[in-house]
């Protein structure tokens, strides 16, 4: 049995930063904290904003508030107008100690602790530190009168941060998806590109303001990002919403007696995963999503339904007219993509004369291979039906389906086979 990758990112991840946050906890408990004030204030202020932590789309969750308060610390010149003494350790000490505090209380319902994620800004608050803290006394011998160059490093300083925690973010996430790097570390920056700027700018204007105005600037500069926040929160929502109305109306097939029971679900959720896999963006994996769940529709159209719900029995142009009918339904409700998707699914990866169709979407050659898939295996988690139903596959491999396609669903197979056995 082969040993799950996703164990080994994740893994390394989590003890480099274990060893991160020992090291930096020893280092402070021999130095002291020589400004305890100031050091409490961010520590609240991390713990309050990883409480307020908030879910964003495809999976991702993020903590903004806690994000910028690490970051504020990190590159905090001074405090009330008076010189602070943060070393690298202090730093990640406070970093993580007001992550661990605030993430206490999900942990305790139910909502787990996000060890990835903390980790994460432990060895971002680490490497922040590391770059900005010894070339503070030469950027600010005042601490009180903060200039235009004190203002660039940091700024320099919290994108490099970002750019950091992107990377660190996409390996990770490209390991359990086993996704190519690549696509990965494209996504993430795409995904984070909104909400990471919020936070480089509120935690730069924090440590900024802190330098004059002392505690009032923690909530004073928190409001607007709190108000950031809210619009993603209230996007996720949106967006979650939408997919269960897809997800309902995907049923209707089932309901009808048209597929087999989960035949959809289970068709979009494998779609999904060989996309991932095959380096589709994640922008694009919302219309696949959505094709996926409704792409047979276009059965409802039907007199009489087909035996066990296997169009992949059928003839090309009753294929042909179930994928033409579906895409008219679902262009109706303004997903002109996904809408093209679908009406392409049935179409050859290599037609009659032999010639590549340039023209087709990669996602409608993933959904027909999945749908095929899943005609011939159903809910069945049996190995032997698993392997027959891969190897039909590839015995048309080059005509209907795409070598790539058919190649990347075997991997996945393979994978769950491992399990199974």
């Amino acid at each position: 049995m082969s040993a799950p990758r996703d164990l080994r990112a994740s893994g390394l991840l989590n003890v480099a930063a274990g060893i991160a946050v020992i090291a930096s906890v020893v280092a402070t408990s021999q130095e002291g904290i020589p400004d305890l004030g100031p050091a409490m204030a961010f520590l609240a202020f991390i713990a309050v904003g990883e409480l307020l932590r908030i879910a964003l789309p495809n999976g991702r969750q993020a903590a903004p508030l806690a994000a910028a308060g690490a970051l504020g610390y990190a590159l905090l010149p001074g405090f009330s107008g008076h010189p602070v003494t943060i070393s690298i350790g202090l730093a990640v000490s406070v970093v993580t100690l007001g992550s661990a505090v605030g993430a206490f209380p999900r942990a305790l319902v139910g909502r787990g602790m996000n060890l990835e994620e903390l980790s994460r800004r432990a060895l971002t608050t680490l490497f922040t530190a590391a770059i900005f803290r010894p070339l503070l006394p030469y950027l600010a011998p005042d601490p009180s009168k903060p200039d235009w160059r004190l203002a660039l490093a940091m700024i320099l300083a919290a994108v490099l941060a970002g750019v950091v925690d992107a990377l660190l973010a996409a390996a990770v996430r490209a390991n359990d998806s086993h996704r190519p790097l690549k696509a990965a570390v494209r996504d993430e920056f795409r995904a984070l590109i909104g909400i990471a700027s919020a936070i480089t700018a509120t935690g730069v204007l924090i440590a900024l303001a802190s330098s004059k105005i002392g505690y009032y600037a923690l909530p004073v500069f928190a409001v607007p990002l709190l108000l950031t926040q809210f619009s993603f929160r209230r996007y996720a929502t949106i967006d979650a919403t939408y997919l269960q109305t897809i997800q309902s109306l995907s049923k209707v097939t089932e309901v009808g007696g048209y597929t087999e029971k989960g035949h959809s679900t289970r068709v979009a959720r494998l779609a999904v995963m060989v996309a991932r896999e095959i380096g589709v963006s994640e922008r694009a994996l919302d219309d696949l999503r959505y094709a996926a769940l409704m792409h047979d529709i276009g059965q409802l159209s039907l007199s009489q339904p087909i035996p066990g719900g296997t169009t992949t029995l059928l003839a090309y142009h009753d294929q042909k007219r179930i994928a033409d009918l579906g895409a008219d339904v679902i262009e109706q409700a303004g997903l002109e993509r996904a809408a093209l998707i679908v009406r392409r699914q049935a179409d050859p990866y290599r037609p009659q004369r032999g010639n590549l169709d340039d023209s087709l979407p990669i996602e409608s050659r993933i959904i027909k291979v999945c749908n095929a898939y899943d005609d011939l295996v159903g809910a069945s988690t049996e190995g032997d039906r698993m392997a027959s139903a891969v190897e039909r596959l590839e015995l048309s491999v080059d005509r209907d389906y795409d070598p790539q396609v058919v190649d990347t669903l075997a991997r996945i197979v393979e994978r769950q086979l491992d399990y199974v056995y």
